[in-house]
């Protein structure tokens, strides 16, 4: 594949880099930690109830600065590698190939084994020797796969504690037969009250940021 792609006319490798350039919002909403960062965030505006707040541009800005955090090594990295072929011989495919392989590294990295064995044994048939022969298109959807699941096991950590003080208040105001008063309307000011006095976002931003490797 590589030997075809470098014996191609430098107009069609133009075409294939431009193909490549528009895939770069797919490439890092779903193929870096935004994935899990969006998800989770997400789910606790949705536990602790307070929906429009904070509004969703200002967790997808979040999402995005600590993506650009979390992945400033590997970009690094994919700059690195990717420039050598390029200021040696031009060649932009090539470049782009070598700039791939540590993104790809980092997603083996984050992927769960038995999603990355299904995807590989439909594409490939068998296992292959090393980890090297795996392309990044192979990974990709088994790495999606993973992130939703670890996105959506963290979310549902999270939403234990706010359902339990919902449960709480809705038993109270029973017992106290206020029928027609909301229980969220009561829990929410100890939601927030609880979640201020342990630090959450802190503890949620520092929990996700460790748990890639």
């Amino acid at each position: 594949m590589e030997t075809v792609l470098k014996d191609l006319n430098p107009v069609l490798q133009l075409l294939i880099v431009m193909a490549t350039f528009s895939l770069i919002p797919f490439i890092f909403v779903c193929l870096t930690p935004f994935l899990r960062y969006v998800i989770v965030f997400s789910m606790f505006k949705t536990a602790i109830g307070t929906q429009t707040v904070p509004p969703a541009m200002v967790l997808i800005g979040l999402s995005i600065i600590l993506t650009f955090y979390s992945m400033a090594p590997v970009f690094d990295q994919m700059y690195k590698a990717g420039s050598v072929p390029y200021q040696k011989n031009g060649d932009m495919v090539l470049a782009i190939q070598e700039g791939s392989k540590p993104l790809k590294e980092f997603m083996l990295k984050n992927t769960r084994e038995a999603d990355l064995a299904f995807f590989v044994e439909k594409a490939r048939g068998k296992a292959p020797n090393t980890p090297e022969e795996l392309t990044l298109w192979e990974v990709a959807p088994a790495f999606i796969i993973s992130e939703l699941k670890t996105a959506f096991e963290i979310g549902f950590i999270i939403y234990i504690p706010f359902i339990v003080l919902d449960l709480v208040v809705a038993n109270i105001l029973l017992a106290l037969g206020m029928f027609m008063l909301s229980p969220t309307i009561i829990s929410l000011p100890f939601k927030l009250l609880i979640f201020i006095a342990v630090d959450g976002w802190s503890l949620i931003v520092k929990g996700l940021v460790e748990s890639f490797n």
